[in-house]
């Protein structure tokens, strides 16, 4: 008797995360920084094994390697299975051809063999960009009690943000009538997370169908999910109360970081009841200098800090040196902040070296944008990143960028 199990999940990792700019130019999106110890792709893998989903298929593409170094066996987020556990799904050439993956719906549609070889009766689609923590167990037990083919995690936007997501109209049972697709005058705020639950049998059935559309783009939103309500399939809304970030934009990541610092933090990655698992650098404990002041910000493991520090997140070996400022930033792993120099609402990326005296950024109240600063890369002595300014190449001492 074949072994199966009841639910895979395939989380799509392999956008390339244009609007984030320097942040994604050596890196998948899913594996940037968040929240001084984690990644992107902590929140949703942490989602599956806590929702008690032990089979991912995490589909790669545009600069796997990292992330494919951080996922590894799957260990830190108990995913080192012999049947099931996590697998790296990259494009691969194939008897009668070779492409990358065309849209979201041909990842999966390249990726059936995968699938079919746990013989699921459901199959839990995941984007890779999102910040949040949802039980997909219940949304998976919604799916079944309402009998649906396919079920959409969906949560309420403000109307002024709606046309740009997917937008569900739905019946007061919670059936789906119509999707729209980033709607210009959009009729309801139900917007889709991106979170899917199939009938397995229903996924392989409207895959294949697209697959053989030529003039499909082959995208779930545009495309397959459209076809399935067109076709008059089971369609249900899951609607999710949550806290929900997409992170695919400079200010939603800064945003979604800062949302980390509140007292009452809009959303705790701290909450023992629901752990985020990570990966985490060995590294000393952070260590604060005689006259280190540290404000309301996040320090992680490795760090050291001899200046002031306020309303800001910092990962893993991060060195601030005396005199030195941060403030209302995110600062990775590896980078230096030496001693005078001042950062103000900004991201800088790893292993990045901000010069004596250097300024980057402007503060929050008058700054016209977020500054960001690119991996590896170098400030030089007594040289200034405007606010906004996007850089990711090295700046000479006393150059204005």
């Amino acid at each position: 008797m074949q072994r199966k199990k009841e639910c895979v999940a395939m989380l799509l990792a392999g956008g390339q995360g244009s609007r984030l700019y320097a942040l994604t130019n050596n890196i998948a999106k899913p594996a940037v920084p968040f929240g001084a110890k984690y990644r992107i792709i902590d929140f949703p893998l942490s989602n599956c094994i806590n929702s008690g989903i032990d089979t991912v298929g995490v589909l790669t593409q545009y600069q796997p390697l990292r992330l494919n170094e951080y996922i590894g066996n799957g260990q830190p987020w108990d995913l080192d299975r012999n049947f099931g556990g996590v697998h790296i799904l990259s494009p691969y050439q194939k008897k009668s051809k070779s492409a990358w993956y065309e849209g979201t719906a041909n990842a999966i549609y390249q990726n059936l063999n995968f699938i079919k070889m746990y013989n699921p009766e459901y199959v839990l689609i995941l984007s890779g960009d999102h910040i949040y923590k949802m039980d997909y167990s219940k949304m998976l037990k919604a799916h079944i009690d309402t009998g649906a083919d396919c079920t959409i995690a969906a949560i309420e936007v403000p109307l002024k943000e709606a046309s740009r997501f997917g937008i569900l109209n739905t019946n007061a049972d919670g059936s789906i009538y119509e999707f729209e697709e980033k709607p210009k005058q959009p009729k309801s705020t139900l917007a889709s997370m991106g979170v899917y639950v199939f009938t397995a049998e229903k996924l392989y059935k409207y895959l294949e169908a697209d697959e053989n559309d030529p003039e499909s783009s082959k995208d779930f939103g545009k495309n397959v999910l459209p076809a399935m309500l067109n076709a008059g399939e089971r369609m249900f809304a899951y609607k999710f109360e949550g806290y929900w970030k997409d992170v695919g934009t400079i200010a939603s990541l800064w945003e979604a970081n800062m949302d980390l610092l509140d007292e009452q933090p809009a959303f705790d990655v701290a909450d023992a009841s629901w752990k985020i698992h990570s990966r985490n650098p060995l590294a000393p404990p952070e260590y604060l200098g005689n006259n280190a002041k540290v404000t309301n910000s996040m320090i992680a493991l490795g760090c050291e800090v001899y200046g002031i520090v306020e309303n800001s997140v910092l990962s893993s070996n991060v060195i601030v040196e005396e005199g030195a400022l941060v403030k209302d930033s995110v600062i990775m792993s590896g980078t230096v902040v030496k001693s005078g120099a001042i950062v103000n609402y900004s991201i800088i990326d790893e292993d990045v070296t901000v010069g004596t005296n250097a300024v980057v950024g402007e503060d929050k109240a008058t700054a016209k944008g977020i500054a960001v600063l690119g991996r590896g890369i170098a400030v030089g002595k007594g040289a200034s990143v405007a606010a906004g300014n996007i850089v990711d190449k090295d700046i000479k001492e006393g150059e204005e960028a």
